[in-house]
């Protein structure tokens, strides 16, 4: 009987192996030439039904019953605000959230949810829920009570700085990190909304006071989209959005204009130290003022597209396959609506630092000084298009749709017409984008990496370098140290045994005891640790004063011991 089913089964890998090569010769299809594009599809995207609430919250509905669910999100639409002395405090403020509310505590909030099937998710910006059609109506309470009634407690903002402040603490030698705050620093100003970064003295400072403060100014309903797009009907979502968020009080904050942001005169490089690190985060950079409703958008994005969209690009392919500096290399172009910029990026192995750098910018040079070839033009249509096709499967993709119509001025044919708008773009077009969007005369250039590897290499490069520290304060460019060659891992060990007494003194130790204590999910955890002479050692882990974990080796044999269970060491 098993030899029959395997016969059978392999009947059908054969038949099928049959065919697929029948089909294959009947096409004809060349396996060596890339597929020939299908004519581009008539794209039919529902428009939202909208209405506005008492308080100034726009809600917009797109009905849909292919399948038995809501997905609803509320966005807020407002510039970025200034934290100063308490950077970090929206953060905070996100957190407590999802702390419950003031008639439902956290954790039967949070069950409930999960009992219905369900995801909601509050922030500082706003929330978002998925749920099964029958049960919007509770989640939509549910994502009402919490966004108007939340449950503040000093004890769960302590909880939320201590993550945070310990999440600081492993990004403090990360390249990358420090990268990303001290360059969005230089660019915007640091003593801006949007050059400003959390540290662990600004963490520390907020209070529930401060987190009830921003949550009053700046969580309200004045400047609020919310998008349900599902298995609903409009006039019963209407009334329950009435019921549910009529009472959700206006903020009437007057925000400030954000700073525009200036290029600078001549390319610059900007040095971070980072001593720890074995590679280098590179970008380069400027701002510009293309938005997604500029006459130049679609454009620019083919251009941002051929420069460093992905594995194709030019960057990749130089930086990556002909040069071996890096894994990947990309660019990206962003045309929000508060602070559209231009960027190009990698990390590289220290000693190609300068190397990567020339290749970055002769790439961005030649895209901006030569046309891009009718075979770039048309690869990058296909991908956008294709990429554009498939998130329409999305429901959240319908929702961020109807959320850009309203808060970036778009027409209102805007997403029917998007695969139209990447088909009329010319050559021409791409090469003036790329000449208002790519900018290497006037970019910063930035460096995140070991600058005692780096810096010798760097002043050759014929532009201005100037250092900064982690906290993007200016200093002196960093000296390297050099050791003195009769500083031996052996002279170190001996300096260290002397210190703690000398040879004598370690012989008279039998054992090092090592004790760690942590919390996982609100409840206590430790670990005691002992080595002793001979190989001998104990390991135990406890949670809430029980063994869950134990190996015990005498030098000879041992044991392990956990969930109730022992078994001799192998």
């Amino acid at each position: 009987l098993k030899k029959n089913k395997i016969m059978k089964r392999n009947f059908k890998y054969i038949a099928m192996a049959f065919l697929v090569s029948g089909m294959l010769s009947a096409q004809k299809i060349d396996v060596n030439k890339m597929p020939t594009p299908g004519p581009t599809p008539v794209i039919n995207i529902a428009q939202p039904k909208t209405f506005t609430l008492k308080n100034g919250m726009t809600v917009m509905v797109v009905e849909n019953s292919k399948l038995p669910r809501v997905n609803m999100s509320i966005s807020m639409d407002r510039p970025p605000y200034f934290e100063g002395d308490i950077v970090g405090v929206s953060g905070i403020m996100g957190d407590q959230l999802g702390n419950g509310t003031t008639s439902m505590s956290k954790e039967k909030f949070n069950a409930r949810v999960d009992y219905l099937g369900s995801s909601l998710n509050l922030s500082s910006g706003g929330a978002s829920a998925n749920t099964l059609s029958k049960y919007f109506p509770e989640i939509l309470s549910m994502m009402a009570d919490g966004m108007i009634n939340p449950l503040w407690s000093a004890e769960e903002v302590e909880n939320s700085k201590n993550r945070t402040i310990e999440g600081l603490k492993t990004e403090e030698k990360s390249a990358d990190a420090i990268a990303s705050n001290v360059s969005g620093a230089l660019i915007y100003g640091k003593n801006t909304a949007m050059g400003e970064f959390e540290t662990e003295e600004s963490v520390k400072k907020i209070t529930l006071q401060d987190v009830k403060n921003l949550y009053n100014k700046y969580y309200g309903p004045d400047n609020a989209y919310m998008v349900v797009v599902g298995d609903v009907k409009f006039n019963e979502v209407k009334s329950l959005i009435e019921k549910n968020f009529n009472g959700w009080k206006k903020t009437n904050v007057k925000y400030d204009a954000v700073p525009a942001a200036k290029n600078l005169a001549t390319t610059e490089i900007n040095v971070v130290d980072v001593p720890n690190a074995v590679q280098s985060v590179v970008s380069v950079s400027n701002v510009t003022d293309v938005k997604t409703n500029n006459p130049q958008y679609f454009a620019a994005k083919i251009a941002n597209y051929i420069l460093g969209g992905g594995g194709e690009a030019r960057l990749f392919m130089n930086l990556r396959e002909k040069n071996a500096f890096t894994y990947g290399a990309y660019s990206s172009l962003s045309t929000s609506k508060y602070a559209p910029n231009f960027s190009a990026q990698s990390s590289v192995r220290n000693e190609v630092t300068d190397k990567a750098i020339i290749e970055f910018m002769n790439e961005l040079k030649a895209i901006t000084g030569k046309k891009v070839t009718a075979e770039e033009l048309a690869n990058a249509k296909a991908k956008l298009k294709g990429d554009f096709i498939r998130s329409l499967e999305r429901p959240e993709t319908i929702a961020s749709f109807a959320l850009s119509l309203k808060t970036q001025d778009l027409p209102s044919d805007f997403y029917t017409n998007y695969l139209k708008s990447i088909d009329k773009v010319t050559l021409e077009d791409v090469e003036k984008a790329a000449k208002t969007v790519i900018l290497p005369g006037n970019s910063r250039i930035f460096v995140a990496g070991k600058a005692s590897d780096i810096s010798e290499s760097l002043d050759k490069l014929g532009y201005p370098v100037k250092y900064y520290d982690r906290f993007a304060n200016p200093v002196a460019k960093p000296v390297a140290q050099k050791v003195s060659t009769d500083i031996t891992p052996a002279s170190v060990a001996k300096k260290y045994i002397d210190a703690i007494g000398g040879n004598a003194a370690v012989a008279k130790i039998n054992s090092v005891t090592t004790t760690a204590t942590t919390k996982v999910q609100g409840m206590d955890m430790t670990m005691k640790m002992i080595k002793g002479k001979g190989g001998k050692m104990m390991m135990d882990v406890q949670m809430m004063g029980n063994s869950v974990q134990k190996i015990v080796f005498d030098g000879k044999e041992g044991y392990m011991a956990g969930q109730g269970q022992k078994m001799p060491m192998p």
